[in-house]
């Protein structure tokens, strides 16, 4: 364990790829050896139970901070639809009542928008980033993408709801843009170049 310099409090093989390709131009001490995952623990995974994005990453970053006694870095992010009053939000991964069921919680979302026009279906992906690190300090940053939803899934490269979702400027979704576009301009990105600079720090302390 203690080769890590850094702990990621998630489990998700697809969002540990996106945060490394995020970060690691921006904290150049980190390498892929020196980051640990939630996997790399026997830590369970926290209730995410807070009513917003910036407390639920702390709460993640919290617990896995405390179990390990390395800095913690955890975010919690989704999808904020304008007309569904933010919705699903912070229960974006569970929309359709099961966690992590991507291809149940798009068609949901498809039925619930079917008869909502194009003008009306503005939406965004909105990032919380948090550090705690094992002496109680912590940080969080706020990222979005601000973009609108079509009325089918297209493209094949992403997760959850990027089949849908297109960015302000972009004509693709965000399935078809490839990973490093859309890092360059997701709301994980945004929140995690903000972060960027604490999270140098605390790897220097």
């Amino acid at each position: 364990m203690s080769h890590y310099s850094l702990v990621l409090a998630t489990g998700n093989a697809h969002k540990v790829r996106e945060l490394f390709a995020i970060l690691s131009p921006l904290v150049p001490e980190l390498s892929a050896d020196s980051i640990g995952t939630l996997r790399d623990f026997d830590v369970p995974e926290p209730v995410e139970d807070a009513p917003d994005f910036a407390g639920n990453a702390l709460l993640k970053a919290r617990a896995l901070a405390h179990a390990t006694g390395l800095p913690c870095v955890a975010d919690d992010s989704g999808l904020c639809v304008d007309i569904l009053g933010g919705a699903p939000g912070i229960f974006s991964a569970r929309w359709c009542g099961r966690h992590g069921d991507d291809e149940a919680n798009l068609a949901l979302l498809l039925a619930q928008l079917a008869d909502v026009p194009a003008k009306d279906r503005g939406a965004r992906f909105t990032c919380a980033a948090a550090l705690v690190t094992p002496a109680g300090d912590e940080h969080v940053e706020i990222g979005h993408m601000i973009g609108h939803l079509v009325t089918e899934p297209r493209g094949n490269g992403g997760f959850g709801y990027d089949p849908i979702f297109i960015a302000d400027g972009q004509h693709l979704t965000n399935a078809e843009l490839g990973t490093e576009k859309k890092n360059a301009i997701s709301h994980r990105a945004h929140a995690f170049a903000a972060l960027a600079p604490v999270i140098a720090s605390a790897l220097q302390a």
